[in-house]
């Protein structure tokens, strides 16, 4: 049996060599997958129920053939990650009609692949999100480069989960090793990062309670609101600098991005401070300013996750802000969605 390269090559010529102008085209383009993925990358299907009576023929109802594709992930995994791609063109194809893709891979890294990547795979030429496509236009290519983009969003959506599981784990991890203490409302004797006595310290906190929203995950990155009730602007540091001890929130790239708004008497005191993030303790204050919120601050841990977010990362620092706001009932909205949920420290 000649081998897959061979077969294909083969089968290229006979497409080429066909008087029918749809498979010259058809044959053009498999050549130039070739060149792009590679020669052992593109291979002629063989239904796996009887692989040596079937063949693809020039001129049989359907062509079918597969494409390994690698994802373009810069995560350096273990084992490089690759799928593979039926692609099956219909007789009228590419006159007046679109190829069919199917992803073939059950599992998309350490991920099982779901029937939503697949369902959105086989819709490749028939969904908005898809790829448009022209009558007597090859188009296997640009459909091809769509699975590579859905299925490298797919796995990062996966790992970036992961990621926030893993978090949360490590809180209840931590929070059970030290469920015996009290959380930073009442941590008697705790020094607090050279910024006074620990009896001034305790005197400033006492009786605060610390709000957290559940993460936002996304492409890696993990936002975490926390929001407590303010009694005085000087409790701030204080407050800053005992989350900062907390080993989790220190690791992150941006631990404590803050704001806060404070009425001490007939004076509005009001502060923010970006913690590296440029500009987002500004935002922070302006949402405090626009829900008209006084005597709260809110701080905003920010885990980078290695790729970069843009403008969008203003707005999970945002929402995981006003997310911890509700679940400290400081708004007036209901904080019952579950995608709002969290907890005390």
């Amino acid at each position: 049996m000649s081998s897959p390269p061979r077969q294909l090559s083969s089968f290229v010529a006979q497409l080429a060599g066909s008087d029918k102008p749809d498979h010259a085209l058809i044959a053009s383009e498999i050549e130039a997958l070739q060149a792009i993925y590679g020669e052992e990358a593109v291979q002629l299907w063989h239904p796996p129920e009887d692989r040596t009576a079937r063949r693809n023929s020039p001129f049989s109802d359907t062509i079918r053939y597969t494409v390994t594709l690698s994802l373009p992930y810069d995560g350096t995994p273990d084992e490089p990650i690759t799928l593979r791609v039926l692609v099956s063109l219909p007789p009228t194809y590419p006159s007046s009609s679109p190829p069919q893709l199917q992803l073939l891979s059950k599992y998309v890294g350490n991920f099982g692949a779901d029937s939503a990547l697949f369902g959105a795979i086989l819709r490749t030429y028939i969904s908005v999100n898809g790829v448009d496509w022209s009558p007597d236009t090859v188009c296997a290519f640009d459909g091809l480069q769509n699975v590579i983009e859905r299925c490298t969003s797919w796995y990062e959506e996966r790992l970036s989960a992961d990621k926030a599981s893993e978090l949360l784990r490590m809180d209840a991890k931590e929070d059970k090793m030290v469920e015996s203490k009290p959380s930073v409302s009442a941590r008697p004797g705790t020094e607090i990062g050279g910024q006074g006595d620990a009896s001034s310290a305790l005197d400033l906190t006492t009786g605060i309670e610390v709000f957290v929203a559940d993460p936002i995950v996304d492409r890696k990155s993990v936002f975490v609101g926390r929001a407590c009730r303010l009694t005085d602007p000087t409790q701030v540091p204080y407050i800053i600098s005992m989350l900062r001890a907390d080993k989790r929130i220190a690791r992150a790239a941006h631990p404590t991005i803050w704001a806060y708004r404070c009425q001490v008497g007939s004076t509005l005191y009001q502060d923010n401070d970006d913690d590296g993030e440029t500009a987002a303790g500004g935002r922070l204050g302006h949402l405090l300013q626009i829900l008209e919120l006084d005597d709260v601050l809110v701080i905003v841990t920010r885990y980078f996750g290695g790729i970069h977010l843009g403008p969008d990362r203003f707005k999970h620092i945002n929402n995981a802000a006003r997310n911890a706001l509700e679940v400290g009932g400081f708004l007036d909205s209901d904080s019952s969605d579950p995608k709002r949920r969290g907890r005390k420290h």
